[in-house]
Parts: C-alpha cells; sequence; structure tokens
C-alpha cells in the first residue's frame, strides 16, 4: 500500500507491538474510530496512527480502563478531558502509596532478628494495631479484642458471615498481572487475568522476549 495513502491494520498494529485484534476491540469500545476503508479495508493514516499511539499510551502506559480511554481518544482538552486524566492519575498515585507502604513493610520483616515472629518478635502487636482492623479494638489483648469485636458485630444485628467482608475467606479483589488494576470477573467461565486486551498483548509479548533471550 502507498505510504501517501497509509498502511492497513496489521502493519499499524505491528507498530505498537500490538495485534490486530487488539486495534478491532479498541475500535468496538469506541477508544478508537473507526479508520477510513479501500476497497474493504482498513487504512491508517498518520492521524490515525497517531491516534493509536495515544490509545496505547492511555490504556498501556496509563492503564486506564477503555471507558476512560475513550474519553481521551476521543475529544478536545476540556473539562470532561482533564478530569478524566485526572482521576487516573489520581487512582495510580494511591495504588503507588499503598505499594511503597507495602514495600516498606516487607522489608521491615525481612530485617527482623526473630526466629520465630509470631512468638518473640516486641513489635508485632503494634504493627497490628497500626496496620490491621484489630487497631479499632481497644481491648489490650489479642484474645479480648477478639470477645469485643464479636460482640461489637452482634450488637449491630444478624451477620451472614459467609456475605461479611470481613470474612476469613473473602478474597481480594483480582488485580491485572500486568498493570495491577482491578479486573472484572465474568459470572461464568474462565477467570480474567488482564484488565484489557491490551494488557494481555503485552505480557504475550514480555513472554515471547522472554523465549527469545
Amino acid at each position: 500500500m502507498n505510504d501517501s495513502h497509509g498502511v492497513s491494520i496489521g502493519p499499524a498494529a505491528a507498530l505498537y507491538g500490538l495485534a490486530p485484534s487488539t486495534l478491532r476491540w479498541w475500535e468496538s469500545q469506541r477508544v478508537l474510530p473507526e479508520p477510513p476503508r479501500v476497497n474493504g479495508r482498513r487504512v491508517y493514516t498518520e492521524t490515525e496512527l497517531r491516534r493509536i499511539g495515544l490509545a496505547y499510551l492511555c490504556c498501556v502506559v496509563g492503564a486506564m480502563p477503555l471507558e476512560q480511554a475513550a474519553v481521551v481518544t476521543s475529544g478536545g482538552r476540556d473539562r470532561s478531558w482533564q478530569s478524566t486524566v485526572k482521576e487516573q492519575a489520581g487512582q495510580i498515585e494511591e495504588r503507588i502509596r499503598q505499594l511503597r507502604s507495602a514495600h516498606a513493610y516487607l522489608l521491615h520483616l525481612v530485617r527482623c532478628p526473630d526466629d520465630d515472629i509470631v512468638g518473640e518478635c516486641p513489635d508485632l502487636d503494634s504493627e497490628l494495631i497500626d496496620h490491621t482492623p484489630r487497631g479499632l479494638v481497644a481491648a489490650p489483648g489479642l484474645v479480648a479484642a477478639a470477645r469485643s469485636a464479636a460482640h461489637r458485630t452482634e450488637a449491630g444485628g444478624p451477620r451472614d458471615e459467609k456475605d461479611s467482608p470481613c470474612d476469613e475467606n473473602t478474597a481480594a479483589p483480582p488485580r491485572c498481572a500486568v498493570c495491577t488494576g482491578p479486573v472484572s470477573q465474568p459470572v461464568r467461565g474462565r477467570r480474567r487475568a488482564y484488565c484489557s486486551r491490551a494488557c494481555r498483548q503485552r505480557q504475550y509479548r514480555r513472554n515471547a522476549d522472554r523465549r527469545a533471550g
């Protein structure tokens, strides 16, 4: 295809290390407008290729959900555009804060000199108070605190323990294996490991690079 007329979907996707199916998916989710067609085939000019690049920056680099990325790629820098970008930046900032806190605690745990952390660590009780819901109960000992927490729950009315967010069997919300964003799970079928096709494609490329290396 002549450069002055653009390229087909294969080269357009390859430019950013994506599969053509990712571009079609982004189009179906309104992250990208469908490009012009020549003889029934998609044609991507400089403008369309730049828009794909912006979609990549939003979805892959910026870890945006597709509905937010669609706002950024489809319009000018109006109030909605600005608030969408700021909202995603704020969510990532909170995620970074959580990860830094987790990182700091794990390094602290590695440096603990006690062989039996449960039985010997003098700091464990204060860490439980500072970093877990145990800190919401004023009782000095764990047994007394557990009884107090149970009493407080019972005083609040009947509780189905299987449905409680505090139940020990409740798992944390799944996170994307690439960008760590939340992953919505289908009611039926295979569980998802990625929040979007873009992140799945990115992981496939990483695996391919490892095998090639």
